[in-house]
This record gives structure tokens, sequence and C-alpha cells, in this order.
């Protein structure tokens, strides 16, 4: 199929041109008729955005259309929104567009792939699915970075979207914030996207999962990433970044060059595991880990900006001597063993962690105050 005319409505919203029709799931599956562009993990320069495909969620959809067919009872009202960079046509005259996917396609789609997943496995199993009309939502002229706005308008204003790749396609619209011109978006992205500390925090837990001397490499589930050997994802430490790391108080962002706070960054964890990971500290790199010593780094740098260091060994130091001083319940913060799979690390809420945290400044304020006494 390289030429279809289909019925349509026009609809123009801005300076976006859409067209509204419906396509047969014959049509629709035919080659180069759509693609989905899927978010790379492994590869950050990639310019896919969609979220992996859920193959069990497209098959029971499938088993749905599938069931349907005996009882002509099978529906499914939700259009797709397919899109592309091209110009079609409108014959006003019969209220008509012909696409022609050799000039157009393939579409990108932009909403909707697991419908039409679900609609390729439904007619691979009955053909008479083939004959099945689908309400298909066409924009035209459409670049590739309006297309991704698109996504992530209609995946986090309509229904959710995974939280990684959220991240993800934020820090990328940071990018190209002045370089490329982009759709409206709703104020609270926009904001979001202007402020760039996502695109930052992602930066940072980008290096720390990639630097081949980090003890986090490898670690970090990173968007669309089904890998079983990591320990945390990559949006609860994205943020847990720009939640305490990234935040005025903190004295890593009055550094000035990007490359020194993410190795600054990177030196903390070193000193952190070389005293606390003795091979067993499983806590250490999930969650519970990840946001006490995220929170934890805003008086500790405020520390280290007294000392005028950043170095590994001044780190080290500095944790060992908090650590000794950490009284009471949770003294024991600073052993590794405290950081074993179902130890007590295992077992901290959010109001827990932030009571260690308050104990882990109020030892090294002590730290402060020894070395008045020495002097």
């Amino acid at each position: 199929m390289s030429k279809i005319t289909v019925p349509a409505a026009r609809a123009k919203q801005g300076d976006l041109v859409l067209y509204t029709t419906s396509i047969s799931v014959k049509e629709l599956v035919s080659e180069n008729f759509y693609n989905v562009e899927t978010l790379d993990p492994e590869n950050n320069n990639d310019t896919g955005y969609q979220r992996l495909l859920n193959t069990a969620r497209a098959k029971k959809l499938a088993d749905y259309i599938i069931k349907g067919q005996d009882s002509s009872d099978a529906f499914l009202p939700t259009s797709v929104l397919l899109a592309t960079d091209k110009s079609i046509e409108f014959n006003s005259q019969n209220n008509t567009i012909e696409i022609d996917t050799s000039e157009v396609g393939p579409f990108s789609v932009v909403d909707g792939q697991h419908r039409l997943e679900g609609l390729k496995m439904a007619a691979q199993k009955d053909p008479r699915v083939l004959d099945f009309e689908v309400p298909v939502n066409i924009a035209i002229n459409l670049p590739h970075i309006a297309q991704m706005c698109h996504f992530l308008i209609v995946n986090t204003t309509q229904k959710s979207v995974d939280k990684s790749v959220e991240q993800r396609i934020i820090a990328r619209l940071t990018e190209a914030l002045d370089v490329e011109d982009m759709p409206s978006l709703p104020k609270w992205i926009l904001n979001t996207v202007e402020k760039g500390e996502v695109d930052k925090a992602l930066k940072y837990v980008i290096y720390l999962n990639e630097a081949p001397d980090s003890p986090w490499k490898g670690k970090i589930r990173m968007a669309n990433d089904e890998s079983e050997d990591t320990t945390v994802a990559q949006r609860s430490f994205v943020k847990a970044v720009v939640k305490y790391v990234l935040t005025a108080n903190n004295p890593l962002t009055i550094v000035k060059d990007f490359d020194k706070e993410k190795k600054i960054f990177l030196n903390y964890w070193k000193a952190i595991t070389e005293i606390l990971d003795d091979g067993n500290a499983a806590v250490l790199y999930k969650y519970n880990g990840v946001e006490l010593f995220c929170k934890f780094s805003i008086p500790f740098f405020m520390k280290l900006q007294d000392k005028g260091s950043f170095t590994v060994s001044t780190m080290k130091k500095t944790l060992e001597s908090c650590f000794e001083n950490v009284d009471g319940e949770y003294a024991g913060v600073g052993h590794p063993e405290w950081w074993a799979k179902g130890s007590k690390a295992s077992f901290l809420n959010a109001g827990a962690i932030n009571v260690v945290s308050q104990e882990m400044s109020k030892a090294l304020h002590k730290v402060s105050m020894s070395a008045e006494i020495e002097l």
C-alpha cells in the first residue's frame, strides 16, 4: 500500500493542524505506515522518546479484539495520534486526504503504540481484524522535537508515563530550549524545562552509572532499561539529586565547572563506599542509601567548603570522624553491617531517614567543634 484516500475532518489548534479520520488495521499495519521511536537506555544521544512496549498489555488488547469478532461488539474508541514532519493536502471539495506513505511515511506514533501492536497481533491470528477501523488523528508539519513535546504532554496530562522516560525527555527539551522551535508546553512542564535541574541531575546520574571508577557503575536502572542487575531506578536518583544536591543551600551548586562538579559528587560516593561497602552493603545502593546521602550532602559539602578540599581522602577522613560521633539509636550508620540486606537500614522510612541525616549533621558539627578545641 502506497496511497490511500480517506475521509477526514481538519482541525486547527494554534499552529497545529490535525486531520481526524479512521483507517483500517490492514492499512495501519502495512509496511512503512508507522514507526515507534523507542528511547534507547544505552544511548544517551538517541532521538527516541517512546517507552518500552509492554507485550503483555498489547496481547491483552489483542485477545479482547479477537474475542469480539464473532459478536461484533469489540470497540476501540480512543484515537491513535500519528505525526509527520511533512505536509498532507486536504481536499475541501470532498473532505478527504490522500496519504502517500512513500512521501510522508512512516508516521511517528505519538500516542497509541500499544493499541497498534495489539491490533497487529490480533490481525495475525484473525484476518477479520484487518477490516477493523481505528480512529486516528494525524498531526502534520510537526518537527521531531515537537512530536516529543506532544508525547510528553499527552502522557503527563492525561495518563502516567514512567518517570525515568519523562526525565529523559525533559532533559532533552532543556538542551533544545534555545536552539529549536517548540510548541507551547503546559506551564509546569515549561518551568521544569527552563530550570534545567532535571537535565543537570540526569547528567549527574548518567556520569555515576557510566564512569569506569564509579561505585555506581551499571547499578542504576536507566529509562527503558530492564536489566535485573541494577539496584535503584534513575527516577529515584534524579529526584534525590534535584531535591538535595541542586538546591541553593548546597555549596556544590556554586562550582562553575560542571565536569568538576560531577567529579566531586563521584568522589563523595567513592568516599562513602570505601567506608561502608564491604561487599554485603546492598541497601547502600538502594533508595534508602541514595536518599540519605544526597540529603546529607548539604551539610557535608558545607564542611568541605570550609576545608577547601574535595578529594576522596579528605572526604573519607571527614566521614569517618562524623560516623564516630553519631550517638544513640543510629550510631551504627557508619558500619558496613548496618547497610546489609535485612539490617536496620533496610527498614528506614522517610521520617527515619530525616532523623539519621539530622544525627549525622550533629556529629559533623561535633567534628568541627573538636577541631577548634584542638587548635
